[in-house]
């Protein structure tokens, strides 16, 4: 059979992995049960419950919270932010590239091009509108 493919794995080659995949459970399980067995119980009250400020009584809530459109525009500064990360190097090479006679334009006009529609679908969505009203 090993003939018909020209290689053959032999199971005696994966006994390195299945040795450290079977160290990797058996230390976390360690962990988890050495954790179990030793740890301390908490015992839980409403005063150890409650938010620790510096030995003074809490006031008013904790913190605002943040509305969903605050995640999503964080969301669409990541992506933007990983095309740019793209970019750079691309133009930084792009004179190599083009002397060593190897086509970049298409596929970096595609990646602008796909990039390009998903802020046109941000805006139909209406992604970009910050005057939303205050709910919380």
């Amino acid at each position: 059979m090993c003939e018909d493919f020209g290689f053959c794995m032999e199971l005696s080659s994966y006994i390195p992995v299945l040795v450290q995949i079977v160290v990797a459970v058996g230390i976390g399980a360690a962990i988890i049960a050495a954790s179990h067995l030793f740890g301390q119980r908490a015992k839980t009250n409403a005063l150890k419950d409650s938010a620790y400020e510096c030995g003074n009584a809490a006031e008013g809530i904790p913190h605002p919270r943040f509305g969903a459109r605050f995640y999503l525009v964080a969301m669409l500064f990541v992506v933007f932010d990983v095309e740019v990360v793209f970019m750079i190097p691309l133009a930084m090479a792009y004179p190599e590239l083009i002397l060593q006679n190897i086509p970049v334009v298409l596929p970096a006009l595609f990646f602008m091009a796909l990039m390009c529609v998903g802020v046109f679908y941000e805006i139909k969505k209406d992604s970009f509108n910050w005057n939303i009203p205050k709910s919380n």
